[in-house]
């Protein structure tokens, strides 16, 4: 089987799906203990992802075979300075982690903001996530310090395009 990554709409099918299991997962983490309907359903609604589309982003699925197995997405954030963006809603599905899966995503993402004409990608994590600690520093992510005070927030990386 190959990975392929290609653009998608933040409200397909697949990408609302994994959309889903991406705030289950960092939500079960976070309160450990299963994330309920109700709580992904309130996370998800007015979370931003409207901003995943241009000229303000862009969401990525990747699939495995055939199997939406991740996505990932990129915000254009005035707020942060010309030629600045984030990374955001990184997520491989747990049955195809391993695979080389979060590379490709990091890649499309990295080749859409260069597009865009972004020269620092950024994002945040929290201590808990060290899969996605560790596909951002594999990939030449470097922590630097805090660029903001959400709510969730305790790394920060950064990555010159």
């Amino acid at each position: 089987m190959t990975w392929t990554v290609a653009t998608e709409r933040f409200d397909s099918p697949d990408a609302s799906a994994l959309r889903r299991d991406y705030y289950d997962e960092v939500a079960s983490r976070y309160w450990q203990r299963p994330a309920t309907a109700e709580e992904i359903d309130d996370g998800l609604d007015g979370d931003g992802a409207d901003l995943l589309v241009p000229p303000t982003g862009q969401f990525v699925v990747g699939r495995y075979g055939s199997k939406a197995a991740s996505c990932a997405g990129l915000v254009l954030t005035e707020a942060a300075g010309p030629g600045t963006a984030e990374l955001t809603r990184v997520y491989v599905r747990p049955a195809f982690r391993g695979t080389g899966g979060g590379g490709l995503l990091l890649a499309a993402v990295e080749k859409a903001a260069r597009a865009y004409g972004v020269r620092l990608l950024r994002l945040d994590t929290r201590n808990d996530l060290v899969e996605a600690r560790g596909l951002y520093t594999k990939h030449g992510y470097r922590e630097v310090p805090a660029f903001h005070r959400r709510q969730y927030a305790e790394h920060w990386f950064a990555k010159e395009l």
